[in-house]
């Protein structure tokens, strides 16, 4: 075989694999539709599951021991009559890191048709979280290289490794089917823009990229994204859910929708302490990629360290990741205004990812292919 034929050949079967992989991200994309639509089943079906049930005498257990706590009923004898003076009414609040929720919510406000309509779309998460990862696959063999070299390939490795980490926290016993809506509308949404703005044809890299430092530094970025991205989500559900729990509290009553919905959540002290805890796991791992991304580009452009846009970004969403830790373990903040905090850091990293790289021209910006995108998408 000649040189020729066999680059034709090579080029052919790269062709083929590129191919392979955008039907399995179309495959992929169908099958999280499914699970999407099985996590609302969930959340709308049922009262009186077994897991349900439980949940119910937990809390109604909970309320018992705060009326006893409260002070018993007094009895007042009148003229041959008696008055009983009850017990003042309590709002009970679940205590932090209590496993308020036993299950998913279609268990805990459910029937058991709406449990199985929970573990149905966890079966279809990881069925379409395996086909996804075969998308990515295929399309690093296409290329010969990490599958992450535009905003197209960083997009669908970032949905994967995002339903990979909620798939860990089940795996590990994380009371966390909560989740499971929201990720599937985000995953369906960033793979929906993937395929259709940020769309790129497989190819190679220009030659500074062409380093390890490639596997390191951008893995651990994404990996980072992927749990800030659940901590972002875990802090918006407190909110929601602390505002619920505020309204009982001052004996207001909540709407159809909401009781209906934030009454399956779990309690926002424990929406807070678990945002806090996957911030403060990650944090280290962010100031780890920012360190790689220096000494990477030290290799690349003969400097660690230009202000680059990206590594400006980076940086700020370092200082505001590190005051949100900082304002928690030293100031004690706690509840809502760490969690705004908390937001505006994630909102950094938001930018980072799509404004610095599509819009913003300097060394690590797609802004060429993504601008020329967006026209032809009518943006």
């Amino acid at each position: 075989m000649t040189l020729a034929a066999a680059t034709e050949l090579a080029l052919a079967t790269n062709e083929r694999l590129a191919n392979v992989s955008n039907t399995l991200i179309y495959s992929a994309m169908a099958v999280y539709t499914l699970a999407f639509f099985a996590h609302i089943a969930e959340w709308l079906f049922g009262s009186r599951s077994k897991v349900g049930r439980t949940a119910a005498a937990l809390t109604a257990d909970a309320g018992a021991r705060a009326a006893e706590a409260a002070g018993p009923s007094v009895t007042v004898r009148e003229g041959g009559g008696t008055a009983v003076l009850e017990r003042p009414k309590v709002v009970v609040r679940a205590a932090a890191g209590s496993r308020d929720v036993p299950d998913g919510p279609g268990a805990h406000g459910g029937t058991e048709k709406g449990d199985l309509y929970g573990r149905i779309a966890i079966s279809l998460t990881v069925l379409a979280f395996a086909i996804e990862a075969g998308g990515v696959l295929t399309r690093a063999l296409s290329v010969r290289r990490a599958p992450w070299g535009n905003m197209y390939e960083f997009n669908i490795t970032f949905t994967t490794v995002a339903v990979g980490v909620y798939l860990v926290l089940l795996a590990l016993k994380k009371n966390v089917r909560w989740l499971g809506l929201p990720l599937m509308t985000t995953v369906l949404l960033d793979l929906g823009l993937a395929v259709t703005v940020l769309y790129t044809a497989s190819d190679q890299l220009v030659p500074a990229l062409h380093s390890y430092w490639l596997y390191i530094h951008v893995s651990t970025a994404i990996l980072c994204g992927a749990v800030f991205y659940v901590g972002a989500v875990s802090t918006i559900l407190y909110l929601f859910k602390d505002s619920f729990e505020n309204k009982l509290a001052t004996g207001g009553s909540p709407g159809r929708f909401a009781n209906s919905v934030l009454d399956r959540l779990p309690s926002a002290a424990s929406l807070d302490k678990f945002a806090y805890r996957v911030n403060a796991a990650v944090f280290p791992l962010w100031t780890f990629t920012i360190i790689a991304g220096a000494i990477w580009a030290g290799d690349a452009w003969g400097r660690y360290w230009g202000w680059d846009p990206k590594e400006t970004w980076s940086f700020i969403t370092w200082v505001a990741y590190a005051c949100y830790l900082h304002a928690r373990a030293t100031a004690g903040w706690k509840g809502r205004r760490a969690a705004y905090l908390a937001l505006a850091a994630f909102a950094c990293w938001l930018f980072n990812y799509y404004g610095v790289n599509i819009f913003v021209s300097g060394k690590h910006s797609y802004a060429d292919v993504g601008l020329a995108a967006l026209r032809s998408a009518g943006f």
